[in-house]
């Protein structure tokens, strides 16, 4: 038993690091893949039990699929560089403007449409404004990253992780604000102060301003209406608690289908162009959770965490830096995963749940594999010639998310 459970735990460290570094430059889902699949061989983790956790990630394979449909939509009709225009054009020459535009623009795209969406779907437009600007990129995408995760709290829409946690079941629309509006405007402030602060070497000076603006084509008018419909209804599914996956999906297929019947383009060449492999690593990253929910991992942490709740306080505190720091060693859609499972089974005032969802959505702009966001983020600079590296992210990552964590975490404290 002590062997079964030591070689899980290795297995699943060992596929974790390598989503993290990744060996001969291989994809992230490789690794998260490979690592459920040594479980199966190995005997550590029967098959039934590996196809009922990936089904867990049903919902978010199907949000996944209708944000990469619209991102990828948009983006062939020209949408992007439509709106990379007109930043740059109210930047009026101005970098600091410029940024500080981008991440006003990710702030409304993540608290509509969730932070996958703002990885997705405004990072190709933010880096097509880099180039229109003549501007140095990396701060403005930075920009993209970490306000896609500072923002993912401001409503329960905001980050799929925020279902995960509450286990399908959301607090009201009201208790949701009363606990977190404040510790969310706390996260967005410093967050942007401390970017601006680490990035102001690169961001200072001026960028172009004689930046062709063409009129956006019918096919990105259609986009545009299909994103805005999206966003209308992920609300409503939000204000009625439903699961947004499907409705997510549905509107990402009609938007494709519609433009492309519209444009008399096939959509098989937007389907091509879909970054597909972010759905076996998410699959990957679940059938890890499970075996380390059998290895008595999770009993565990529920157990500590009942002990710490005596004082809910300091449990708050606590267990609130640790799942923020622990998110970004397994990602943050596991660590929810596991925290959930540890919430049902301790049952902790409602003081460290929020707790831990401040945490959960906050922790991983730490780390570039800190959340499913910041790798989908990776995806698309990748896409467009640009990469960072674990440590470039982290030197970022270490300046911003401590002290906006702190801020956030404090605030809701505040409130009791």
């Amino acid at each position: 038993m002590i062997l079964a459970t030591t070689a899980t735990w290795g297995i699943c460290a060992l596929s974790t690091a390598g989503v993290i570094v990744r060996p001969f430059r291989w994809p992230e889902a490789i690794w998260a893949v490979l690592g459920a699949v040594v479980l199966l061989v190995a005997g550590l983790l029967p098959l039934s039990a590996a196809i009922a956790a990936a089904g867990k990630g049903g919902d978010v394979y199907l949000f996944l699929i209708g944000m990469m449909l619209l991102s990828e939509t948009a983006r062939r009709h020209g949408l992007f560089d439509w709106v990379a225009a007109t930043a740059v054009r109210h930047a009026r020459g101005s970098t600091p403007r410029l940024f500080a535009l981008v991440y006003a623009a990710g702030v409304v795209t993540t608290t509509f449409l969730s932070n996958d969406a703002t990885a997705v779907v405004l990072t190709p437009a933010v880096y097509a404004a880099a180039r229109h600007a003549r501007a140095d990129p990396l701060p403005l995408l930075f920009a993209c990253a970490l306000v896609a995760n500072a923002a993912s709290f401001v409503l329960p829409i905001s980050n799929p992780a925020n279902l995960v946690l509450y286990g399908g079941t959301m607090p009201p629309l009201g208790q949701w604000f009363a606990s977190f509006a404040w510790p969310s405007l706390g996260a967005i402030v410093v967050t942007f102060a401390a970017l601006r602060w680490a990035e102001r070497a690169r961001i200072a000076g001026t960028c172009a301003t004689d930046v062709a603006r063409d009129a956006l084509s019918s096919g990105g008018k259609a986009a545009l209406a299909g994103i805005v419909a999206t966003a209308a209804v992920l609300l409503a599914a939000s204000a009625l608690d439903r699961a947004l996956g499907l409705p997510t999906c549905i509107a990402g297929v009609a938007t494709t289908l519609f433009v492309a019947a519209m444009t008399r383009t096939s959509p098989l060449g937007i389907a091509r162009d879909v970054s597909w492999s972010v759905l076996p690593l998410v699959a990957g990253l679940f059938v890890l959770v499970e075996a380390l929910d059998r290895s008595g991992v999770i009993a565990a942490i529920a157990a500590w965490l009942r002990a710490l709740s005596a004082d809910p306080t300091q449990a708050a505190a606590v267990a609130g830096g640790a799942l923020a720091v622990g998110s970004n060693l397994v990602n943050n859609l596991p660590a929810g995963l596991i925290a959930s499972e540890a919430v049902a089974q301790a049952h902790p005032p409602r003081l460290v749940v929020d707790a831990l969802l401040i945490a959960v959505d906050l922790g991983p702009n730490l780390s570039i594999t800190g959340s499913l966001a910041t790798i989908l983020w990776l995806q698309a600079i990748r896409r467009e010639g640009e990469d960072v590296g674990f440590r470039r992210f982290l030197k970022v990552g270490a300046v911003t998310m401590f002290p906006a964590l702190a801020v956030a975490l404090g605030a809701r404290l505040l409130i009791g």
